[in-house]
């Protein structure tokens, strides 16, 4: 199955997104699935137009925590988004058959206007990003898409645009499938909604200190408001954190019984936790640490994706251009 996904480089990846989409892209990347990850620059301007000074680094930076974090460039492809001008062509054609009044029914889109509203948003570019999404998708000839839950409307959404454009001019587009994964339930440190904004988050490109300095002031159950008292760990976010950075059968068995029990305390939990996250990330680190200190690599594993994603756009925009009965 061809696979497409992307992220907006709109700053440094922490956790949720370590565990809420690219483990879940490495391991469709090693089931053989042909693979195209990509860093969305472009839609990154439908919200962030005005602030673009950090735009080139942070796409570097995604690029070298794809690749960190699992993604192999020998086996996905991994390019820029507005490197392949052939997305703004066929964003461009799409748009001519998008209704306004579709778009302005985005849940999304009011719901973003409200949560944005001290930036100036109501742009053409911010109302029609669905379009771009959907150029982006079928532009690969994408069978399967990984979504969350509070994506699909957009899926659905490219789904229609394509099945609409091969009833009007005949079969020319692959109609995409939505591929759903089990997430870990993981909120920020503080509980609350995992965000940048909130400063609850640990981003990924991070080391031990940092991590424990976040962790160990974690809140957890009210009810254990002293050594002695149980508590339930499924009222903590400890527990999820727990359970999101796999932490052994047996030591879960131990903190459960502890808890419940109160023969362990919030700090020897979080000590485990600790252990678990540092099984998880310490090769990422390393990576990390070796793609800073060779640039050049990240600028190679850029071009050689761009190139590859270039031929594959381009063989889909001449079965566009002829569906048209364009030159």
């Amino acid at each position: 199955m061809r696979i497409l996904s992307g992220m907006r480089p709109t700053g440094e990846l922490h956790v949720g997104n370590l565990l809420g989409a690219l483990d879940n892209w490495v391991k469709l990347q090693n089931d053989g699935n042909e693979c195209f990850f990509f860093v969305a620059d472009w839609h990154m301007l439908t919200t962030g137009y005005e602030d673009i000074s950090k735009l080139s680094k942070m796409t570097k930076t995604l690029v070298r925590e794809y690749v960190s974090s699992g993604i192999d460039p020998q086996k996905s492809v991994i390019f820029v988004q507005s490197a392949i001008k052939a997305h703004a062509e066929l964003f461009l054609i799409l748009s001519m058959i998008t209704p306004l009044g579709r778009l302005e029914r985005v849940p999304t889109y009011k719901e973003q206007l409200r949560e944005l509203s001290d930036r100036e948003i109501t742009t053409f570019g911010f109302l029609g990003y669905p379009v771009l999404m959907a150029s982006d998708i079928l532009i690969y000839d994408a069978e399967g898409v990984p979504v969350g839950e509070d994506q699909t409307y957009h899926l659905e959404f490219t789904r229609e645009i394509a099945e609409k454009f091969n009833s009007i001019y005949g079969p020319t587009f692959k109609i995409p499938k939505a591929i759903f994964s089990k997430v870990p339930k993981l909120s920020g440190t503080d509980g609350r909604k995992m965000s940048k904004s909130y400063g609850n988050v640990i981003n990924i490109d991070s080391n031990m200190e940092e991590i424990k300095s976040k962790v160990m002031p974690m809140p957890t159950d009210p009810a254990r408001v002293h050594r002695y008292d149980p508590g339930t760990p499924e009222k903590c976010n400890v527990w999820y954190y727990h359970l999101a950075f796999e932490t052994s059968k047996a030591q879960l068995d131990y903190i459960h019984y502890g808890c419940t029990h109160a023969t362990i305390g919030c700090v020897e939990c979080k000590k485990i936790l600790l252990n678990s996250m540092a099984k998880k990330l310490e090769p990422i680190w390393e990576k990390i640490a070796h793609y800073k200190a060779h640039e050049e690599e990240i600028d190679d594993i850029i071009a050689n994706g761009n190139e590859k994603a270039k031929k594959n756009a381009e063989m889909t925009m001449e079965r566009v251009r002829k569906s048209l009965n364009l030159l």
